[in-house]
């Protein structure tokens, strides 16, 4: 990938053939990239990942001691207390709701599912545009999903999806702006993964308005952002700036559910 413009070009070039900057010889020795644990069974993540997939499962946790249960589903009021989506509590001036929806699951297989393919998931979208962008789109997709959800569908809804699904849309949206090559690869990978995980969602209940306005919102943001330039400027402090601002909203978001949690009303 050119520094410069992020364009795919072959390792054979020396002159980028988009931008016509001079390429620098490639380091002997690079970071491993994701998936080179174990072969690949076990993804290496970035930290940003490894917080999220932590957050989820401390949460699932709490939420399997309050309710009392073992290690299966999680009963509808205890997701209501934590944070789940529900229309008329989001109507009611909860807000929160679509931003603590995206970090709490339903059972045990749930959050199985959605953990595993978040880590692999994760770690190659960091790895193409960045820490700031990945948070950007990550919190963006679970936030439009769940108000798509909230407009189109009653009743409750939660889990990681809805991010997931704008970070697969974010890689279609890099594989639509890079036409030619690896880009085309990419896009057609990514495109039949969302089908496969739709097809599966069919079966299990899946909440397919979220998972919708997650894409969508992911493959917006990523076709019109594209990759970073690694030299920097006012565009890549502006992604900075932006991730710091959605990192600040999930903990305001969880200090309004904690607040309610403990102030009594329940729905």
């Amino acid at each position: 990938m050119c520094p410069n413009c992020r364009a795919f070009i072959t390792t054979d070039d020396r002159v980028c053939p988009y931008c016509d900057v001079r390429q620098e010889p490639k380091r002997a020795e690079r970071a491993p990239s994701s998936g080179t644990l174990l072969g690949g069974l076990i993804p290496q993540a970035h930290f940003t990942t490894v917080m999220i997939l932590t957050i989820n499962v401390g949460l699932y946790l709490a939420m399997m001691i309050y309710s009392g249960g073992g290690f299966g589903s999680i009963d509808g009021r205890t997701l209501i207390q934590f944070g789940a989506k529900l229309r008329e509590a989001i109507a009611a001036g909860q807000w929160w709701r679509l931003v603590t929806a995206g970090f709490l699951h339903l059972n045990l297989l749930h959050i199985i599912m959605n953990m595993w393919v978040l880590l692999d998931l994760g770690a190659q979208v960091e790895e193409f545009f960045g820490t700031a962008r990945y948070i950007v789109f990550y919190f963006a997709a679970t936030v439009c999903g769940f108000y798509a959800s909230a407009v189109i569908m009653p009743g409750l809804s939660a889990g990681a999806s809805a991010g997931l699904f704008g970070l697969i849309g974010a890689m279609i949206g890099l594989g639509f702006k890079d036409r030619y090559g690896i880009g085309g690869m990419m896009r057609g990978m990514y495109i039949r993964w969302a089908i496969y995980v739709t097809i599966i969602g069919i079966f299990l209940g899946a909440d397919h308005a979220a998972h919708i306005g997650g894409g969508l919102a992911g493959f917006i943001l990523a076709y019109i952002s594209g990759t970073p330039n690694a030299f920097g400027g006012w565009k890549e402090k502006a992604w900075r700036v932006a991730a710091g601002i959605c990192v600040a909203i999930t903990a305001l978001a969880f200090i309004e559910m904690f607040m309610w949690f403990t102030s009594g009303p329940r729905f």
